[in-house]
């Protein structure tokens, strides 16, 4: 008989929820819905047998048995790391220059400490612009890679993830839903965003204006969690600050957008062969990205 065996993506999910408070920001942290969070923390209760958080009102906590395993998966994702790390030490060195949109920095956090710990020999230097700007630094071999929001002067490219969008607004405050609708929306050179925008509200007749411009999430946010203005976001960069305007808001339902790998047309360094694969992982569709990094974890 096979001895039982924790499943080691289980328990990240299970440090992530505690690291990060809550189901809610656990799932931004590892880009899965929250559905799928709650999921595997279900799993591991029933592989073990036992309860390992419950409700408080709309608060989570863990049980006694919880913090006894999260104690356990710690110290097991702990020597995990340290086992692949050593197993793939062969070296690599050498400087790479990545850029990514300011945005996505949360989405690359996992990437980012894990390819310290792999490849701590490695100079990464991160540039933040906008997708268009990135992509021609990455043409003119001034990047080695971008990761990017897809769009008319940034096509091409290697799709790894396609992020929905949604209307969200302040979370205890928002603006009258009237026309003109009052937005946030990224300055100009993110040409995404205005694009859907007008041809959404097109579609229902809508009027709007642009209240406030940000090349940021960060910036845009204060706006909206003020009440003053709308902003369009992907699902992954939600904040606890905002909230979602469901179909029942009268707004037009929007398209996703795609988030898209570029490299620079001399062949790949090493450095940015291992941190594209990195990335396609992580931020892959569930299914593959997490079968394909069990399967680099087991080759160690």
């Amino acid at each position: 008989m096979r001895a039982p065996t924790l499943d080691l993506t289980l328990l990240r999910t299970l440090v992530a929820v505690a690291d990060t408070g809550g189901v809610t920001a656990a799932a931004r942290r590892l880009a899965y819905t929250q559905s799928t969070v709650s999921m595997q923390l279900q799993r591991l209760e029933e592989a073990l047998g036992v309860a390992l958080h419950e409700r408080e009102g709309r608060r989570m906590r863990f049980t006694a048995d919880g913090e006894r395993l999260l104690g356990h998966a710690r110290r097991l994702l702990a020597l995990n790391d340290e086992a692949l790390a050593d197993m793939r030490s062969r070296r690599v060195t050498g400087e790479l220059n990545l850029g990514i949109p300011e945005d996505y920095a949360i989405l690359l956090t996992s990437v980012f400490s894990w390819f310290h710990q792999l490849y701590p020999e490695v100079r990464l230097q991160v540039t933040c612009g906008n997708s268009a700007s990135l992509v021609e630094q990455v043409r003119a071999d001034e990047l080695d890679m971008a990761l990017v929001t897809r769009q008319r002067h940034a096509p091409g490219g290697e799709v790894i993830r396609r992020e929905p969008l949604t209307w969200a607004v302040g979370l205890e405050r928002q603006p009258p839903l009237t026309d003109p609708l009052p937005l946030a929306l990224y300055s100009p050179g993110v040409d995404w965003c205005q694009e859907v925008v007008e041809q959404a509200l097109a579609t229902t007749g809508r009027d709007w204006r642009v209240a406030y411009t940000s090349q940021s999430m960060a910036g845009l946010t204060p706006m909206v969690q003020a009440g003053l203005a709308i902003v369009v976001v992907t699902r992954s960069m939600l904040t606890a600050q905002l909230r979602v305007l469901d179909e029942s808001s009268g707004l037009p339902p929007l398209p996703a957008v795609e988030l898209a790998l570029h490299l620079a047309a001399r062949r790949p360094t090493e450095p940015a062969r291992r941190l594209a694969e990195l990335i396609r992982e992580e931020l892959s569709p569930r299914g593959d990205g997490e079968r394909r990094k069990e399967e680099r974890r087991k080759e160690g």
